[in-house]
């Protein structure tokens, strides 16, 4: 009689043989594509710290108008007020992230989310917003508009 037991063991070798080398195979393979991947995704780009920008020339803005001002990474609204004076604030609401504007006809600063507005101190006067606007410092230099933070 033949002994059949030791036939099953052959197997399980080259199953383990087979789980080695695809193991081995799926490591070299993450090790060259990994790296390529990485490559090819671009870097995330940090906040860039911006002090001034040039807004434009005096004579680029209304009398009583508003404008939104690209400041670094984030949006500034330039009011050029009834009585011809510059303001500038940070244009993002203090309530829910959204872009506030000018409205002449009232003559507040709004917000479209939720009706909140405020005054042309960028004090919170009606609606959900908990603060106030944060100001900007306008200078005016010769006939350029530069908007910088407040210190």
């Amino acid at each position: 009689m033949e002994n059949r037991t030791e036939q099953p063991a052959q197997p399980r070798k080259r199953e383990l043989l087979m789980w080695i080398l695809s193991g081995g195979l799926f490591g070299m393979a993450a090790s060259i594509l990994y790296p390529l991947f990485a490559y090819l995704k671009p870097p995330r780009l940090g906040e860039v710290e911006t002090s001034s920008v040039k807004a434009g020339k005096v004579d680029d803005f209304q009398v009583d108008s508003g404008q939104i001002i690209k400041f670094g990474t984030k949006p500034v609204l330039l009011v050029r007020t009834p009585n011809d004076e510059f303001r500038a604030f940070s244009a993002v609401c203090t309530h829910l992230d959204c872009t506030v504007q000018y409205r002449r006809e009232k003559g507040v600063i709004w917000c479209a989310c939720h009706n909140g507005t405020y005054d042309l101190t960028g004090r919170n006067i009606g609606g959900p917003p908990p603060r106030p606007l944060d100001e900007f410092r306008v200078v005016i230099q010769g006939e350029e508009v530069l908007i910088s933070k407040k210190a």
